[in-house]
């Protein structure tokens, strides 16, 4: 097959589709090749099929001008992370790319590449999709297929009184590192960047949230929001110890800087892009889990938020589009 023709575009649609595309597919059968206008999905008996999707937005989402892999490795793993969340097996998805007409085809082949390189890490296969022109920012939405033991799918409405709220991992390390990708902050090491960029979904957690869990959301919006949906969607208040909630070596290094530590946490606890996860759980579920129990559920609403006892007032609870 040719590459860009002699005026230096893309070859066409269906080229490309052909091209960087179609080996996306893995050989599922579901997928048809992409030669048709859909996927068929077969039924499961005894599971659900869990389906999610996210998009970015150049500029918004991701810095302007960021390496396309990386791109589109970040809307594989961000996907991912809903699906972790849920306790369901990731299966397939769906993929939309609006391209500025500019786009040369070696960009168009990088962002392929970083799905190919992901796709094989998670075991996860392109079933079909769309690519478009825009003439705004390169755009990208996925929706993604998962599947979970029948009535197993765990929710953000379980959460009860008496509950415990626990964290998966560190918490601040995504708004941390889009700060050192901007240049705002030192990152010797490059492990805050990296944690922006290439977020891990915590899929190694799924069967022991289908276990054990009443109620799960990623953190994706920032902690305070996230453990806000639990709330709302259970019916219930959930009280925050932010001294409680781990942090990375190098958020604890940002954390040594700042003269009010109350504040400082709730700024880390505000931050989004961390994709670790906030659970509930009965007590006595919480050692199964083993993660950071930093909360408990009790009757009322909202979320309540303390470092050490002494409350505290963050200015935005986490990420909202406006």
């Amino acid at each position: 097959m040719s590459g860009p023709d002699e005026t230096g575009h893309p070859p066409g649609e269906f080229e490309q589709i052909a091209r960087l595309y179609r080996p996306l597919t893995r050989g599922a059968p579901e997928a048809l090749g992409l030669l048709d206008d859909a996927a068929v999905i077969p039924s499961r008996p005894g599971y659900d099929l869990v389906v999610t999707k996210d998009a970015l937005v150049e500029g918004v989402h991701f810095p302007w001008g960021e390496a396309r892999d990386l791109v589109a490795r970040k809307l594989l793993r961000t996907n991912l992370s809903d699906l972790a969340a849920k306790g369901a097996k990731p299966f397939g998805y769906f993929l939309a790319v609006a391209w500025p007409p500019e786009t040369d085809f070696a960009t168009r082949e990088a962002f392929a590449h970083g799905l190919q390189v992901d796709g094989a890490a998670f075991d996860v296969s392109l079933l079909g999709g769309d690519t478009v022109s825009t003439s705004g920012p390169l755009s990208v939405s996925m929706t993604l297929l998962g599947w979970v033991p029948e009535g197993r799918a765990v929710l953000r409405s379980g959460a009860r009184p008496g509950d415990l709220v626990m964290v998966s991992g560190p918490i601040g390390d995504g708004g941390l590192g889009l700060a050192a990708v901007e240049g705002r902050l030192a990152d010797v090491g490059g492990y805050l960047a990296g944690r922006y960029r290439l977020p891990t979904p915590r899929l190694d957690l799924r069967e022991s949230l289908g276990r054990w869990a009443s109620a799960c959301a990623d953190v994706s919006d920032g902690l305070i929001a996230d453990a806000g949906h639990i709330a709302t969607a259970s019916g219930v208040a959930l009280r925050l110890d932010l001294a409680r909630a781990p942090v990375s070596p190098a958020a604890a290094g940002w954390l040594a800087g700042q003269p009010d530590q109350g504040l400082a946490r709730g700024r880390l606890a505000s931050f989004g892009d961390d994709y670790e996860l906030v659970v509930t759980a009965p007590p006595a579920a919480a050692a199964a889990l083993g993660l950071s129990v930093i909360g408990e559920v009790e009757a009322g609403a909202g979320v309540d938020v303390t470092f050490g006892g002494a409350p505290v007032t963050v200015a935005a609870a986490g990420w909202t589009h406006r």
